[in-house]
């Protein structure tokens, strides 16, 4: 199941980010987070040979010099978490107390508030230091369960999700996870979310939950980043249909 929607968010204008974007989601049931990478990495490698006839990507400069080549060539790198985190701060970082995490964050240039929880200090480490220099195609895989509460637990460390992240070009293009269906477990999960604010439940979503929901894959394809990556694009305005703040 599938669908291409424009999405709308609150948030800033950056390069990467535009409040206003398009986006594939599909879900796959009876599917998990290994079939959603199968699918992200045919489905990219389709595009690029149909649209470009190749899957080696020159990004030039407007002299028309080569600055970087993607090779999209499966089978893409996959890495956990932790072990890039690790190979960046330190490879004693999730040993080190909070404290001493936050200090290292903020040694290394992290750039972060002071109501950041501890996970979230990791999660800027790794948007600072780690996710630009992911220009080759890389699942970015098992991810702290705080970071994506919809997410089924993995068995083999419960702390962390079955989850990736497809970055390539220095971003992520894509998010894919097994999802949690499980009701007992998504509500303990949504509720610590919502820090005891009740009205930020999603009580309908989890009382579906209670009735049955199969195993399932899902993932999200951000259309705009994809161009970005495909047609060699430095900012995400130059690839919007209807880009904002234009001058006139």
């Amino acid at each position: 199941m599938f669908e291409i929607g424009r999405i709308f968010r609150n948030e800033g204008l950056s390069r990467k980010h535009n409040p206003e974007f398009t986006m594939l989601e599909a879900y796959q049931a009876y599917g998990d987070y290994e079939q959603m990478m199968e699918l992200v990495q045919s489905l990219v490698c389709h595009v690029a040979e149909n649209v470009l006839g190749t899957l080696h990507l020159e990004h030039k400069d407007p002299a028309g010099k080569v600055m970087k080549t993607i090779n999209l060539t499966p089978p893409w790198k996959r890495a956990k978490y932790k072990d890039l985190v690790r190979e960046k701060a330190g490879a004693d970082w999730f040993e080190v107390s909070p404290a001493q995490r936050r200090q290292r964050a903020h040694d290394l240039g992290a750039e972060m508030s002071k109501d950041y929880e501890d996970f979230e200090v990791t999660g800027a480490v790794f948007e600072k230091l780690i996710e630009p220099t992911l220009i080759q195609p890389t699942f970015v895989t098992h991810l702290p369960k705080e970071l994506v509460p919809l997410a089924k637990l993995s068995p083999d460390d419960p702390t962390t999700v079955e989850v990736f992240e497809c970055c390539i070009n220095g971003q992520e293009i894509a998010p894919a996870y097994t999802e949690e269906n499980n009701p007992l477990e998504q509500r303990e999960r949504l509720e610590h979310q919502a820090g005891g604010e009740q009205q930020k439940l999603d009580e309908d979503f989890l009382v579906a939950l209670e009735h049955g929901m199969p195993p399932a894959g899902g993932m999200g394809l951000g259309i705009d980043r994809l161009c970005m990556m495909l047609l060699g694009q430095e900012n995400i305005r130059d690839v919007i249909l209807f880009p904002q703040l234009k001058p006139k």
